[in-house]
């Protein structure tokens, strides 16, 4: 070990399941001794944790990868994750790889650093993820935010919705044990940390494949003494029935924030998606979480310009955005990804088009989001504070209300960490609110 060059330079790309890899990676790196340096010339060793969600996100990882190359040709440059996945029929990744990492193979970082010394050329540490596999087990004691831990109980997908390129790249469901997540959630309460997050790559499916559900998990966590707020990653639709929703209410622990993702409002445009719900069954889902959470903060993800999307179909989609209400609406063009049968449709949408059907959504989104911010004005929120920002070049306590709104606060003693209740008084720029304690 002693020959091996040890400043390590991390950069990740993607969703909130890669930044846990990613911390989970870089934890286990300190505990071997390397160093952790930044993003920058110097490094020894530069892994960049890639994405392929998007074409975006394919040239990002790339130029990354190209980017540590340059700042440093004698280091060795590790592609992990999707994008490299991706790119698993291939002979050769990139020139500017040493070591590809594909997915369900980072626990063994450590390893093939080490034994890459003892080879020549690229290596590739994939795993062919279309037959079954064992759910990885990182694991994390600390992560980088000091009171919020995200964490990982689930990967995989088997919805195969016709544009996602996921199920190719990341497998099929498998989930982690229930109670190796509440030995990590309970080493981490030790640490300090208050509001746990759970994700997953289709977080809904959690516990399918080992005899367990996402609700009993949720229970089991909410019994943790010590865990004050517990938030979900994003959810399929179909998995708020009248029962989990009132489960779910009757559970105090439960942060009022929920991301269901949509994807359209077109029952036709879902169907060609292979998305495995309709806009009806989605607005019960939206009516269930209203019913047992008092103005919940519900978000969502929509796509425009699906192949053969009309205009009537984007005005439907439209019309239902309007009449959900979300707080936040993530708005995405339908990117072609090679392999997943979109790519084959005939239709495809002109991007001229594509980029006005965004305008249109992502300005009636920033109406929503005010709106809903506008409801809270004047009422007591309850605030988990994180840290201190400039802001108008003010010092301020900035942190999240249980509907994950951001909050300032002016305040001389330390408040990092601590879960207070305070009185909205007014926006301190867009998207912050300033409170009174």
């Amino acid at each position: 070990m002693e020959n091996i060059r040890k400043r390590v330079a991390l950069h990740n790309l993607g969703c909130k399941v890669n930044a846990y890899e990613m911390e989970a990676m870089e934890q286990d790196l300190r505990k071997a001794g390397y160093e952790i340096v930044p993003f920058a010339p110097g490094a020894d060793v530069y892994i960049i944790n890639t994405c392929t969600v998007t074409n975006i996100a394919d040239r990002k990882s790339r130029q990354m990868l190209h980017r540590a190359r340059k700042m440093n040709p004698e280091a060795i440059v590790i592609a992990a994750g999707c994008y490299v996945q991706a790119q698993k029929d291939s002979e050769k990744v990139d020139e500017a790889i040493d070591i590809v990492l594909g997915n369900n193979r980072k626990q063994e970082l450590l390893d093939i650093l080490e034994n890459y010394h003892k080879g020549q050329g690229q290596e590739k540490v994939l795993m062919d993820l279309e037959k079954p596999v064992e759910y990885e087990n990182l694991e994390l004691s600390s992560t980088g935010e000091h009171t919020r831990a995200y964490l990982k109980v689930q990967d995989g997908c088997n919805q195969f919705c016709s544009y996602c390129i996921i199920p190719y790249v990341r497998g099929r469901v498998r989930s982690r044990k229930k109670e190796e997540v509440l030995e990590e959630v309970r080493r981490l309460v030790d640490n300090g940390y208050q509001e746990f997050v759970l994700t997953g790559i289709h977080l809904s499916s959690y516990g399918i494949d080992i005899g367990e559900s996402l609700l009993g998990l949720l229970q089991a966590v909410h019994q943790i003494e010590g865990v004050k707020r517990i938030r979900l990653g994003s959810l399929e639709p179909r998995i708020i029935t009248e029962e989990f929703g009132k489960a779910l209410g009757s559970m105090e622990k439960i942060c009022p924030h929920f991301h269901l993702s949509l994807q359209s409002g077109c029952n036709e445009t879902l169907k060609r998606m292979n998305r495995k719900y309709t806009a009806e069954e989605y607005m019960e889902g939206c009516r269930i979480l209203r019913k047992y959470f008092e103005n919940p903060a519900l978000t969502t993800d929509v796509i425009v310009g699906f192949p053969q999307e009309t205009e009537e179909e984007f005005e439907a989609s439209r019309k239902f955005v309007e009449q959900v209400n979300f707080y936040e609406t993530h708005i995405f063009k339908y990117s072609r990804r090679k392999g997943t049968r979109a790519d084959r449709m005939e239709g495809q949408v002109a991007e001229e088009e594509k980029n006005r059907r965004s305008r249109v959504l992502i300005g009636m989104g920033k109406a929503h989001e005010r709106n809903y911010m506008e409801s809270f004005l004047g009422k007591e929120v309850e605030i988990l504070f994180e840290e201190t920002a400039e802001i108008q070049g003010e010092t301020y306590w900035t942190g999240h209300t249980r509907e994950y709104l951001k909050t300032a606060v002016k305040a001389s003693e330390n408040l990092e960490n601590r879960i207070m209740t305070a009185t909205v008084t007014g926006f301190l720029q867009d998207g912050i609110f300033i409170c009174r304690i």
